[in-house]
């Protein structure tokens, strides 16, 4: 949708007074502001085209405007790269925040601790609420299988992933097997296996599988299932989350009903990887996308708004970040965030360790 240069200063103008005040806009609030020159009534003629495309909305009578989400998504998509606002997001800014330079310019023994900690950080420099996803694989594929007989019909498989994830399981498969017959399973399981993903573990595999396994077809099958469950524990990422009383400094979300499903979704993290999954593959350089109001795919979410960024740790490592907050999020500071965020996470994670 084109508009001109009056239109888009004056949508500018209604978003960006919204999002401080969270009031309705009008005419006359806008009028006032130094950078803009135009009369209420002019102001008027051009919110009421506005309207009619969509663009704002008036609560109710008497009252100024506020932004729809077609408004927003037209500031998100356009307004934000437009060098007149001033508004372009740079490349490689600083974050905000020295807590967070501290935290990202070191790194911690365990990549959890500090995924936990940046989600704190982020909460605290957007005053918004932030998940993050654990780190996993776009689409990991199997490295190897080791098989070891640990007598009373038990067998220890150890099946390792891509990045050398790990995954030990002990199997109950009825009767003990044989060093030479476990070596040739081992030997089975590995050759037409490794370097697989599980989509592309089918059934004709399977099967072609358990007959070269022959009379420990159903051995091959235990460690098959096992393989199974390492690639689905694998996909369960897990998410950090910080910031949920961030939710009750924005009136509109501290309805009590929505506000009790928000809560509750992000204390039991079941739908939140739905939420971050639906980063395109497609986006930009850094894969910042935003959603806005029914476009988020979580029904408790309808009234916020999500920016998604997708951190790299190399060898196809990936994982996900997101920053909730209402419709009238300073989208503006979200992606800055999100952007040097990740340029300071680039830095760590390409480097060679000291």
């Amino acid at each position: 949708m084109e508009l001109d240069d009056r239109k888009r200063k004056i949508l500018l103008a209604i978003i960006q007074n919204y999002q401080d005040t969270g009031e309705p806009v009008g005419s006359r609030t806008i009028s006032k502001m130094n950078d803009l020159n135009y009369s209420p009534a002019t102001i008027r003629n051009e919110m009421a085209d506005l309207e009619e495309m969509g663009l704002i909305v008036q609560p109710h009578t008497s009252a100024g405007r506020v932004p729809t989400d077609k408004g927003y998504r037209l500031y998100v998509d356009h307004l934000l790269t437009n060098e007149e606002t001033g508004l372009t997001a740079s490349e490689g800014g600083q974050l905000p925040g020295t807590h967070m330079e501290q935290l990202l310019s070191k790194r911690m023994d365990r990549v959890e601790e500090m995924l936990m900690r940046m989600a704190q950080v982020l909460a605290a420099n957007t005053q918004y609420t932030t998940m993050v996803t654990g780190p996993h694989y776009k689409q990991n594929k199997l490295k190897f299988i080791q098989l070891s007989a640990m007598g009373g019909g038990k067998l220890l498989a150890v099946i390792v992933l891509n990045g050398n994830i790990v995954k030990n399981n002990i199997l109950d498969i009825g009767s003990d097997i044989g060093q030479e017959a476990l070596s040739r399973l081992n030997f089975c399981l590995n050759n037409n296996l490794n370097g697989l993903s599980i989509e592309e573990i089918n059934l004709p595999l399977i099967t072609k599988i358990k007959d070269e396994a022959g009379e420990n077809a159903d051995a091959a099958a235990a460690v098959l299932d096992a393989v199974a469950a390492a690639f689905d524990k694998e996909d369960s990422m897990p998410v950090y989350t910080s910031g949920a009383t961030n939710i009750f400094k924005y009136p509109e979300l501290a309805d009590n009903e929505k506000i009790s499903n928000l809560i509750n979704v992000l204390e039991e993290k079941k739908e939140l990887g739905t939420a971050l999954g639906v980063v395109s593959p497609n986006g930009s350089k850094q894969d910042i996308q935003v959603y806005i109001g029914d476009e988020v795919p979580v029904e408790s979410m309808k009234d916020c708004s999500v920016v998604t960024a997708t951190y790299q740790m190399g060898d196809g490592v990936q994982g996900k970040i997101g920053i909730i907050g209402p419709r009238r999020m300073d989208y503006q500071k979200v992606v800055e965030t999100l952007k040097a965020t990740m340029n300071q996470l680039d830095g760590i994670f390409k480097k060679p360790e000291e």
